[in-house]
């Protein structure tokens, strides 16, 4: 399936069906929905209560959650997970602080339908929240689904864009993605299809991210871990 600059950068979800995985309902790339349907239920077989935290996500929303930490709405995040003072910040270094946890509108794989963030909603100790930190998954209540993820992931055709820090995206231990559909929508996503997105869409900080859009898409969008990493 070819993929539009309005379909990858999440303006439109022609490319999505709206599906059930588990009791969840959700919008999914067209052929992702077997495959993700398929791990789902080995990973219920094996023990776990499998859950998606987050999947697609459509322009606006990637832009309002970009605005808000922007403003300091939300917080940003340092690579220990602690929060930034991020009014000691420059524009500059604010931009590259979101941007190891949190895409650029337009530039996020969750548009696509072919990425989520995943959990073992019944490892979660009660009266707590997931809050999508590594330590949850790397030594924490996720750290057996986890280890089950890692094991299973590549044979129903998922792999981990950010398995290793890269120095761009932080290290995501939940975050997964459909390993062929994804590699057709990154192969066919460029600089200029974001750029053109991003110009007067009323981002905070939008000339600053227009002046560093080459390192940007370096750095943080082309930068992934692959199966063989």
């Amino acid at each position: 399936m070819t993929m539009t600059p309005e379909q990858l950068v999440g303006k439109v979800t022609t490319h999505l069906i709206d599906t059930t995985v588990g009791e969840q309902s959700l919008l999914v790339h067209i052929m992702v929905e077997s495959d993700l349907s398929a791990l789902r239920d080995a990973a219920v077989q094996a023990g776990f209560d499998f859950h998606i935290a987050s999947g697609f996500r459509d322009f606006e929303r990637q832009k309002s959650i970009w605005n808000r930490k922007m403003s300091g709405q939300l917080p940003t995040l340092d690579h220990n997970s602690q929060a930034i003072d991020i009014d000691t910040l420059s524009e500059r270094e604010k931009i590259y602080a979101i941007l190891r946890w949190s895409a650029l509108p337009g530039a996020s794989r969750h548009h696509w339908g072919t990425d989520f963030d995943v959990f073992d909603k019944a490892s979660l100790p009660q009266g707590s929240q997931l809050q999508l930190e590594p330590w949850e998954y790397l030594t924490g209540h996720q750290s057996d689904f986890y280890q089950w993820l890692k094991s299973n992931l590549t044979q129903f055709g998922f792999f981990f864009p950010y398995e290793q820090d890269k120095g761009g995206v932080a290290a995501e231990p939940w975050h997964i993605s459909h390993t062929a559909t994804s590699t057709q929508c990154l192969s066919r996503f460029d600089k200029n299809i974001l750029s053109n997105q991003l110009s007067n869409c009323e981002l905070i900080g939008e000339q600053m991210v227009l002046t560093e859009l080459d390192t940007i898409y370096n750095q943080f969008i082309v930068n992934i871990s692959t199966e063989t990493n």
